[in-house]
């Protein structure tokens, strides 16, 4: 699931480099692209982006679901499946094979004890702000109702709309509601064959049943497609549709991953607009923590239990400290923490994790001020730790002191107090044009980051890091 490059298609000849340069684009030399106006990527403004953004770069914690039939094998979602898979891996057509046992997992399918309210609020106790739900992962198994095949939720033995309970519990609860989604697909037989608009034509009608039966939608989360060629693929109607369905909607950035040229026959982008509308708003860095960026928003997606995004039985799981720097090290760093929970076939959440969530939550709260709202920086992160700001204060996550000082590079702003947010005791601080030195005896620290608020004298851009440039 790593992305590649993609790259831009340069058209082959003079015509069609003029037709390119009126309001309609060449979409697969043949037909023109829709309307893209009320697609945000494309034309809203810089405040206008911010706006649409605020909620997601405010909300810093998500739970991510992958969950399915292929829960009763206790291994991972599609790629557990023991059966060729068509194009994908290594861009040479294969047949598409059965695996007897995977794919008949759906008969059996019936998780008597999934309850999203209760979702919802292991959600909520853990301090996530939106929820992300896998809909069709790329074994091609819906967990809705979907009027465009007969490989749904509809058809196991539990027979009800998955997606509707958990979308209508968030919306209840107040919780932001996120949509998974695979374009990838080794079930469907029309995935990739021939010029590939059977395919296409459907994935997006799916999309569409998402995006209108469900209520708000918040996030759609889009994994993959194949296939080299992009003209295999109507982005341009794809991402029209979803906007006119759904006009505020924040959207990550593989929408096209895996699309993309490797000789030159393949086809790039039909056009600029295109290639950065399919760039989506958040990048994903998976199983892994994203270097501090303040200038793109990102967000990384990691599982709660080993490495397996799907239930796996007696699977290691992080503990308590390690869980919490994740979330700070993706707060401070500029972006979000994405944490995956795998449920069990009942559709239960397991209790140990359950119990280790409840317990993060409980070191969160007392901390919001620090994490929710904020926005990563001035200081850079660290082995140390890091900081966030929001206003005139700057919190700093200390993990590692030196003796009893933490050195940090020069503010430009002036500090004028310097606290612990737990207890509020004063911190002893120095601050010279040659950086900032905070003093604290470990008998004072808090357990795992002791975070300090720095009331300074004005507000910190957004974007600055200390001793470097904004």
């Amino acid at each position: 699931m790593k992305a590649r490059l993609t790259f831009l298609w340069v058209a082959s000849s003079l015509a069609a480099v003029l037709f390119a340069s009126s309001p309609l684009y060449a979409q697969a030399s043949k037909e023109a692209i829709v309307d893209l106006s009320p697609v945000p990527q494309i034309h809203e403004t810089p405040a206008q982006r911010d706006a649409r953004m605020q909620w997601w770069r405010d909300a810093k914690f998500g739970m991510f679901l992958h969950w399915g039939p292929n829960s009763l094998s206790g291994k991972e979602l599609s790629w557990g499946r023991d059966a060729h898979r068509p194009w994908d891996i290594n861009g040479v057509q294969t047949p598409r094979t059965e695996d007897a046992y995977y794919d008949n997992l759906y008969k059996q399918f019936n998780p008597v004890k999934f309850n999203a309210r209760e979702w919802v609020k292991i959600a909520q106790a853990a301090g996530m702000k939106y929820m992300v739900l896998i809909t069709k992962h790329h074994d091609g198994f819906s967990m809705f109702d979907s009027k465009l095949t007969d490989y749904d939720i509809m058809n196991t033995p539990y027979g009800r709309d998955i997606v509707k309970q958990f979308a209508d519990a968030c919306h209840k609860a107040g919780m932001k509601l996120g949509l998974y989604y695979s374009t990838r697909d080794w079930y469907h037989p029309d995935y990739l064959v021939g010029d590939n608009a059977k395919y296409d034509k459907w994935y997006r009608g799916q999309v569409e049943e998402l995006l209108s039966n469900y209520g708000k939608v918040d996030v759609i989360w889009f994994d993959h497609v194949g296939g080299r060629d992009w003209g295999k693929w109507r982005f341009d109607e794809l991402f029209a549709a979803m906007y006119r369905l759904q006009p505020g909607l924040v959207i990550n950035n593989r929408a096209a991953r895996f699309c993309g040229p490797a000789t030159p026959e393949d086809r790039g982008p039909a056009s600029p607009e295109i290639n950065k509308m399919t760039d989506g708003d958040f990048g994903t860095p998976e199983q892994a923590l994203g270097t501090m960026d303040l200038k793109h928003d990102w967000e990384s997606c990691m599982t709660l239990v080993g490495d397996q995004w799907s239930w796996k039985p007696d699977g290691k799981m992080y503990a308590l400290d390690e869980m919490v720097g994740l979330l700070v090290s993706c707060v401070t760093g500029g972006g979000n923490l994405l944490l995956n929970i795998g449920p069990m076939p009942t559709g239960e959440i397991e209790g140990r994790q359950v119990a280790l969530l409840k317990q993060a939550g409980d070191w969160i709260k007392p901390r919001a001020k620090a994490i929710y709202g904020t926005r990563g920086g001035p200081f850079a992160n660290g082995e140390w730790g890091g900081s966030s700001h929001h206003g005139n204060t700057v919190y700093v996550f200390a993990k590692k002191w030196q003796d009893e000082t933490l050195s940090l590079p020069p503010l430009p702003q002036k500090i004028k107090a310097a606290r612990k947010l737990i207890g509020g005791g004063k911190v002893a601080f120095k601050q010279t044009d040659k950086g900032v030195e905070l003093s604290l005896p470990a008998d004072r620290r808090d357990p795992i980051f002791t975070v300090i608020a720095l009331t300074l004298d004005q507000p910190v851009p957004a974007g600055t890091v200390a001793g470097g440039k904004r």
